[in-house]
């Protein structure tokens, strides 16, 4: 806002000084040529040199034309002499020149003023119909770094940034439930450890005891350290069985999956990916395109669905040789199949049936950044939605095809 407030005055200071200008020029005296009755007594010169007549009826300025001789210096109005033909003649002219510049100065002032009012106008609306709104959403995203979700955002009817304030306080709501589902599920995973910890304690015991007692030869009865050895045996069987529990909890799903089943058109899908990466990979040189396809109506959540497809084409870009992305479309039993496949695949096979696991990253995943979930969540969506995601090594290009079900 300093900055727009700094234009202002720059603004300001060049209107003035083109309002000062302009009048200075418009009010300062002109030279004699300048003036409009020389041009009706320039031309009566030559009608009287040409022929000794001159016609003053039509002229505006010009009121009478007097030739040398008694008073000729005398005359109520101004005038201009001038010798023709070796005579002098007196040229009489009245010109009203006050009110023809006051005139000339009143328009071009009222044209300046208009204009001045027109941008002065338009410095106005935008700083507050858009300035000072946008002002008021610069705190948004530090407060949201910050951890203060609790406060909503006020939503406005501004035309600019109406849907903008809106989504801020849709991201808020989603980090603030988000925060919520963390912390409940922290809470249950530490009291589940604290109740198997609990419970591990009894048969540990027992072990450790019956360890204590055969290493002192306190049962010297074959049957007897058999029982012993059995009992130990059972222990580490339930022991056993609390690790699988804690193994199991730590591999539940921990993301929200969250659909909104309905319907949308297929092209709504291919131009929101269209859009978006034709300008993103052109600047990496990689060649992008976008198969035909016949329009139809799917059944799935929208934005779900693009953040499928999208994960599949970041996996291409970041594991590709970048030199070609494609999508293609398929139709089998009733169903749309969206196929993104990147040229120069360095996936070996034997990893193929592991990359839809969670945090699970394959051996070209050395030297490249990532949490190994990108595929996990795109299986997990397409379930959600009825639908299925798989990938396939073709010819060394890697096809990750993703299945839709039509309406």
């Amino acid at each position: 806002m300093k900055a727009f407030n700094r234009i202002s005055v720059i603004v300001s200071a060049l209107i003035i000084a083109v309002f000062a200008a302009a009048n200075m020029l418009l009010l300062t005296d002109n030279s004699e040529s300048g003036r409009p009755y020389h041009v009706e007594i320039s031309r009566l010169v030559r009608e009287i040199e040409n022929n000794n007549i001159a016609d003053i009826s039509e002229c505006e300025f010009v009121t009478n034309i007097t030739e040398y001789g008694e008073n000729f210096y005398n005359s109520d109005s101004d005038y201009v002499i001038r010798e023709v033909n070796d005579k002098l003649y007196r040229f009489d002219y009245t010109i009203d020149s006050n009110k023809e510049k006051s005139e000339t100065v009143f328009v071009v002032n009222v044209i300046l003023g208009i204009m001045s009012a027109a941008i002065i106008a338009v410095m106005l609306y935008v700083r507050f119909k858009i300035l000072s709104p946008f002002e008021k959403l610069t705190d948004i995203p530090y407060e949201l770094s910050k951890g203060n979700l609790t406060t909503p955002v006020k939503e406005t009817k501004n035309r600019f940034f109406g849907r903008f304030i809106w989504g801020v306080d849709v991201l808020r709501e989603n980090m603030e439930q988000q925060k919520e589902r963390e912390l409940n599920l922290q809470r249950e995973k530490k009291m589940l450890l604290l109740s198997l910890s609990h419970d591990i304690k009894t048969p540990l015991s027992a072990i450790k005891l019956y360890s204590k007692a055969l290493s002192k030869g306190l049962y010297t009865n074959t049957e007897k350290q058999s029982e012993i050895a059995e009992s130990i045996n059972t222990k580490a069987d339930e022991i056993e069985g609390y690790v699988s529990e804690i193994i199991t909890a730590s591999r539940e799903d921990f993301l929200s999956f969250e659909v909104d089943m309905g319907e949308f058109y297929l092209s709504e899908l291919v131009n929101r990916i269209r859009i978006y990466y034709i300008e993103k990979l052109s600047l990496i040189k990689t060649d992008f395109t976008v198969g035909e396809y016949i329009d139809c109506l799917i059944s799935g959540d929208l934005d779900r669905s693009i953040e499928v497809v999208q994960n599949i084409i970041e996996n291409a870009i970041k594991y590709g040789d970048g030199k070609e992305i494609s999508i293609g479309f398929s139709e089998e039993d009733g169903c749309i199949l969206v196929a993104v496949k990147n040229s120069g695949c360095t996936l070996p096979d034997t990893d193929l049936p592991h990359i839809f696991e969670s945090f699970w990253r394959g051996t070209n995943a050395e030297n490249q950044k990532g949490s190994g979930l990108g595929l996990y969540i795109c299986r997990q969506l397409m379930h959600k939605m009825n639908g299925e995601v798989f990938a396939q090594i073709k010819d060394r290009d890697m096809c990750v095809t993703a299945v839709f079900c039509k309406v």
